[in-house]
């Protein structure tokens, strides 16, 4: 009676050459999210899984780490590493601490399948378990990724109720503002205090707006130069975060959570101001936004990058100098609106005159037909002497003056205004190509 012997757990020979022949990319990845702080470090992924691998004789050819979350698709470049260097067949086997390591969301989980699928990865062996290329293992592969995927999204519910339940209290749901200090007491958990150090600076710079009719450029430089003004990061308050400041209605008690969501809270934080000295410094500052945006440069929009064609823009700057005095500088550069990388460079306005009239000497002014237009600028300023100065013929040489001087003189001496008008004569506008000056 011939009988039939099954080996239960025993490998085949061809599917032991087979196993030996699967190269593991060892990818260690720490999730950013709080919950998860208290899985293992990235270190002790690692070694966990070296032992693993030198236990079971895997063969690892490449070492991966990486701290991104895996919520999101496309998110994780080493991921992305990973997956394009198995297709170019660098190694066909991945090693992780636990499926969740790979992917939490159904993007990148499609492409791990995909991968197996098409044979280019033959095995995810985890510390506890390995996947695949069979139906069952992938299947739980897919369930594993999916759970992951669930709990992702129940704990962003779960946050967001959290959320909602704390501004309803009052509780300001981030980061305090300036001027306040987030409660650490566990007690107190998420509650904002008032900061004794700033928050009197913070409550003196809107009475300087509101009372002493201060610019918010001027408060910018007070805090910044005089008082040394430091955030609790340890960084100078920027300007455009003295202006979000000042719009801030936190400061006088309520705030809207979500922004822009119309969804306006009580807070219980102590108010900085009142109510009637918030609505004070509104009005100031659109008072100076309604200014600021009249003040026009002397050659803003006159002049063009010749590297991409987008308009030269001005700024100002203002340094402190060793004396204790702050130096005004006006910044000539290209505003970027064609190329967003234009690489061109920036000029002081001192520097760009200097230039300019450099390029006088070089011009024909009858071949950029301005002859006649500057002719008749020196004629109207000609007829304002006489008719408003009262200055007679033989006070009046203007009229002998070379017209080159004159351009030259207003660019370095007259108004903004007047320099405008000049450059408005050129019928071509002015180039800047990497320093260089040019006109069509």
């Amino acid at each position: 009676m011939e009988t039939t012997t099954i080996a239960v757990g025993v490998i085949s020979k061809p599917e032991v050459q087979e196993a030996k022949k699967v190269k593991y990319c060892l990818y260690a990845r720490k999730s950013t999210e709080s919950e998860e702080r208290q899985i293992l470090s990235i270190d002790s992924q690692i070694k966990e899984m070296l032992q693993l691998a030198e236990r079971e004789r895997l063969e690892v050819v490449s070492m991966k780490r990486e701290s991104h979350s895996a919520k999101e698709t496309d998110q994780r470049p080493v991921f992305n590493e990973i997956i394009a260097e198995i297709r170019a067949g660098k190694y066909n086997g991945i090693l992780t601490w636990a499926p969740d390591r790979i992917s939490r969301n159904a993007g990148d989980l499609g492409k791990v399948v995909d991968l197996m699928d098409s044979g280019g990865l033959q095995e995810i062996r985890t510390y506890s378990q390995s996947f695949r290329n069979n139906p069952n293992e992938k299947f739980l592969l897919m369930i594993l990724g999916s759970q992951a995927k669930l709990e992702n999204d129940n704990r962003g519910i779960n946050v967001k109720r959290g959320l909602r339940t704390r501004v309803e209290m009052g509780l300001w749901p981030g980061l305090a503002p300036t001027g306040y200090l987030n409660q650490r007491l566990m007690d107190k958990k998420c509650q904002v205090i008032v900061d004794p150090e700033r928050a009197p600076v913070i409550k003196r710079a809107f009475e300087k707006v509101a009372y002493d009719g201060w610019s918010g450029q001027k408060v910018y430089h007070w805090l910044r130069f005089e008082l040394n003004f430091y955030t609790t990061g340890n960084k100078p308050l920027s300007q455009g975060n003295l202006y979000r400041l000042f719009i801030n209605p936190f400061y006088y008690g309520v705030f809207e959570y979500p922004k822009k969501s119309g969804n306006w809270y009580q807070g219980k934080h102590e108010p900085l101001i009142s109510k009637e000295l918030y609505d004070l410094v509104q009005s100031k500052l659109r008072r100076e936004s309604t200014i600021r945006r009249t003040h026009e440069f002397a050659f803003t929009k006159l002049i063009i990058c010749g590297l991409c064609g987008s308009t030269f823009s001005a700024e100002e700057k203002y340094k402190q100098l060793k004396d204790g005095t702050v130096a005004k500088y006006i910044y000539y550069g290209c505003c970027r609106s064609k190329d967003r990388m234009c690489k061109n460079s920036y000029f002081r306005e001192e520097e760009l005159i200097d230039e300019l009239v450099k390029l006088i000497d070089q011009i024909n002014f009858n071949d950029v037909g301005i002859q006649k237009k500057l002719e008749d600028e020196l004629k109207r300023f000609n007829k304002f002497q006489r008719v408003v100065l009262g200055m007679t013929n033989s006070q009046n040489t203007h009229e002998e003056v070379d017209l080159k001087t004159y351009v030259k003189y207003t660019l370095k001496n007259g108004s903004n205004e007047e320099k405008r008008e000049l450059m408005g004569c050129f019928r071509s506008k002015i180039q800047i190509t990497k320093g260089v000056l040019t006109i069509e």
